[in-house]
């Protein structure tokens, strides 16, 4: 039980940790420091590890990077949108 706590602890400071990005693009609307292919590789890989948490049935793992995927898929999402507004 406690490996599962400190997976989920994890989980939460590891996903957190993104949501001020974010946040800071919604509300500057500009994206212009933030790298794109960076960004892109790591939403890949941040999916790879929801399909690895499925195959290991593994819910602090699912749990923590969906919504790290989600979150960064908004960020990739405000970057291209921003992106095109400025050029």
């Amino acid at each position: 039980m406690i490996i599962i706590i400190i997976g989920f602890v994890a989980a939460t400071l590891t996903t957190v940790a993104f949501m001020p990005q974010a946040l800071r693009i919604w509300r500057t609307r500009s994206a212009k420091d933030i790298s794109g292919l960076g960004t892109t590789l790591f939403t890949f890989g941040v999916a790879l590890w929801v399909a690895y948490g499925f195959a290991i049935h593994s819910l602090p793992i699912i749990v923590a990077n969906a919504i790290t995927l989600a979150l960064n898929l908004s960020i990739l999402w405000l970057k291209v949108r921003h992106s095109r507004e400025c050029g």
